[in-house]
């Protein structure tokens, strides 16, 4: 397939010191990605099919090119083999995702992390060895559920079907105790990783430090359990 590239900087290279990104597939999604990397600093090659979209994120991306991803050997021009990190983020067109992927993945990409469109679709990328499989709005949904269901959650991180990391807002009930005062771990089977006030974060705080009303807490546990602390501990 013909494909265009604008160029902003030499072209892709395994002397490049920063890690370099491919997300192939400029929605919403793919586009996010696109511009948050780019914005970061880093090396992004951005990919998709449609010229109009490539000329849109031409200005958030190292290169933007229009390509077939599907196609083995206009990867291989591109010199897709020095990436480290390729993000499929293709939207409705499953075939496409999943023929990306499995040529991605038999030329030994390491770290391909694609977007998945329902279970039939996640069942067959972790068949072709996709390496992180990822449910936008599925996850996104689950985060909103929590908000609404809680005035005590801040925020939300599904680790796996049992264990979360939250962000929980301490209440009058914790004001001035000690996390040696509380017990958590032991009272509840959760871990407190970091207390932020303000714009300041304590990361693997002391057991004697200071809880402090509207303070964040930001826990690790089994969901069971994180539901509990947050309905009797706080």
């Amino acid at each position: 397939m013909v494909f265009f590239i604008w160029r902003k900087k030499e072209k892709f290279g395994l002397a490049d010191k920063k890690k370099q990104f491919a997300v192939i597939g400029l929605g919403r999604f793919g586009g996010s990605i696109c511009k948050e990397l780019f914005r970061m600093g880093y090396q992004v090659l951005a990919i998709d099919i449609n010229e109009a979209k490539v000329t849109e994120f031409s200005q958030y991306a190292t290169h933007a090119v229009i390509a077939n991803s599907a196609d083995e050997k206009a990867l291989l021009s591109l010199g897709i083999r020095n990436f480290e990190h390729v993000v499929v983020a293709i939207g409705d067109d499953i075939q496409t995702s999943i023929l990306t992927t499995l040529v991605l993945k038999e030329l030994n990409l390491p770290n391909v992390w694609v977007k998945a469109q329902n279970a039939y679709h996640h069942k067959v990328l972790e068949k072709i060895g996709a390496d992180r499989i990822i449910h936008p709005e599925h996850d996104m949904g689950i985060r909103i559920a929590q908000h609404l269901t809680s005035e005590k959650i801040v925020d939300y991180i599904e680790l796996s079907n049992e264990y979360s990391i939250v962000e929980l807002l301490a209440t009058s009930k914790v004001h001035n105790k000690s996390l040696i005062d509380l017990n958590i771990r032991a009272k509840f089977g959760c871990t407190i990783l970091a207390i932020k006030r303000g714009e300041d974060v304590n990361v693997s705080p002391m057991p004697e430090e200071v809880i402090i009303e509207k303070d964040l807490l930001i826990v690790i546990g089994h969901k069971n359990d994180l539901k509990r602390f947050e309905d009797e501990g706080l």
